[in-house]
């Protein structure tokens, strides 16, 4: 079967990270799934699970598109293991792959399409590009904001969102499952003019 593309959602095994905000990829993904699988259209399937990554696959009956969707399971810093061995397996290019991840650089309540470019130092990413040998795929960026000037980069984004935050970050989450949905069904670059302009409080 030809699968339309890749979705990936970034983030890290294991209970105590399951609300953080390095999490938001897998936050994401999960909602998504969850709500295929109760609402439709179409039907998620559970393609492969490993101590590396958990594979599904989403057919969209209404469009006619099958969609693989992954969670890689060995920690953000080498999230390329797992994308690199799903696209090798299915034969995908990078540009067919959407990668979900939290950044720092927007501030809670944006989320933004961009295809290749930078890492911003996204230790996810950086596995990713690294594996595949190249930046040109496509990212969802969802914002956690920073912390104060001089705070601790990686416990800040390895901490849970404080409870000031719950109610945006819900919602984002929930948004970009919308999102997610526009890409699939319209593509790319339409799903670029319609989501960058949310902001989301």
């Amino acid at each position: 079967m030809r699968f339309s593309g890749l979705i990936v959602g970034l983030g890290n095994p294991g209970r105590k990270y399951v609300k953080t905000r390095h999490n938001f990829g897998f936050q994401v993904v999960d909602l998504f799934l969850s709500q295929k699988e109760r609402y439709g259209p179409g039907v998620v399937k559970k393609k492969l699970k490993s101590l590396d990554l958990e594979l599904y696959a989403w057919d969209d009956e209404d469009k006619k598109q099958s969609w693989l969707i992954l969670k890689p399971l060995t920690y953000m810093n080498n999230s390329g293991v797992a994308v690199s061995k799903i696209m090798r397996k299915f034969f995908l290019s990078p540009d067919k792959v959407l990668v979900l991840h939290d950044e720092l650089d927007l501030p809670l309540g944006r989320l933004k399409f961009k295809f290749g470019g930078g890492l911003a130092g996204h230790n996810g990413l950086r596995s990713i590009a690294r594996y595949l040998g190249s930046r040109e795929f496509a990212r969802l960026r969802l914002g956690i904001g920073r912390p104060e000037p001089g705070g601790d980069i990686a416990g800040y984004v390895l901490s849970d969102f404080h409870p000031g935050e719950q109610d945006v970050w819900l919602k984002v989450v929930e948004k970009a499952v919308l999102a997610l949905d526009i890409y699939c069904q319209h593509g790319f670059e339409y799903a670029q003019q319609i989501v960058n302009s949310w902001k989301i409080n």
